[in-house]
């Protein structure tokens, strides 16, 4: 079985990049029109996440209400309400900002990409066949795993 995969509305978009730092395909397109949220969810079999009830309601099995104020909340009730299994495996392997999956990019091709300091200690970069992006294993992304593994090792408890 395939993971699920979402479509966010405009009230969700920091949820969204968690989702995405979490591996799950997940569209956010800012502010957009009911219809063509729900139009994703059904063409493209995605589970819409709102916290409009209206719209929750209207996409019927394919909608998510999400009532948790705040983004850890709001991504443990997530994870409660979907029976997610989130694997670490797949943490960090999709852009932030663009939702594509990563792929390794060779040191040598970066020079000038990134800070002197990251060329100069780091070996390992991962980079973003839509926009461009380049990540490493820095101390943002130690940052980002520490917090998802904290809040997902006590859903609920927050």
């Amino acid at each position: 079985m395939s993971p699920p995969r979402f479509v966010v509305d405009t009230m969700l978009g920091r949820l969204a990049r968690w989702l995405r730092a979490m591996g799950y395909d997940t569209l956010y397109l800012g502010p957009a029109d009911d219809r063509r949220l729900l139009q994703l969810a059904e063409t493209e079999n995605r589970i819409l996440l709102t916290r409009d009830a209206k719209l929750a309601r209207l996409a019927a099995s394919r909608g998510c209400l999400i009532r948790a104020d705040g983004v850890d909340h709001q991504l443990v009730e997530a994870v409660e309400k979907l029976s997610l299994v989130p694997r670490e495996a797949g943490w960090l392997s999709r852009c932030l900002e663009c939702n594509t999956v990563l792929e390794p990019r060779p040191k040598e091709l970066l020079s000038g990409l990134v800070p002197e300091y990251i060329f100069a200690t780091h070996t390992e970069f991962m980079g973003c066949p839509g926009c461009r992006k380049v990540y490493w294993a820095g101390s943002h992304a130690d940052r980002m795993l520490t917090r998802l593994s904290r809040l997902l090792d006590r859903k609920g408890s927050l």
